[in-house]
């Protein structure tokens, strides 16, 4: 199970929804408004990892970062490219032991999605 659930703050619900689900390959496990009028706080998944994402102002700042550790990074850049998402870097290796590519959503989050590819000393 999943221990740690990231927030990322949106400010478009059918922007994000676009990005998350058609761009990126999540899906949409559940979606919660107080009423039809109110901002939305959702749940999306992907290959075991979770995110929230909410419209709602008090949830954190647009631009937030987080960290999504993959088996293959390289296979994601593969699929993100054939999906046209535009890539703010392309996979590279970092000197703290990961290969990393980064991608940004619409409202400037960034989604580092890393492969470990040996331990730092």
């Amino acid at each position: 199970m999943q221990q740690v659930f990231p927030t990322l703050r949106i400010t478009d619900y059918a922007r994000s929804k676009h990005f998350y689900v058609e761009g990126l390959g999540f899906r949409i496990d559940w979606e919660h408004r107080f009423d039809a009028r109110d901002p939305v706080f959702m749940q999306v998944t992907r290959d075991g990892l979770s995110l929230y994402l909410s419209e709602h102002a008090g949830d954190g700042q647009v631009g937030g970062l987080v960290h999504l550790y993959v088996p293959d990074v390289d296979a994601w850049h593969a699929e993100l490219k054939s999906r046209g998402l535009a890539v703010a870097f392309p996979p590279r290796d970092e000197p703290w032991g990961n290969r990393d590519l980064r991608i940004v959503d619409p409202d400037g989050n960034q989604l580092c999605i890393c492969t470990p590819i040996r331990r730092p000393a």
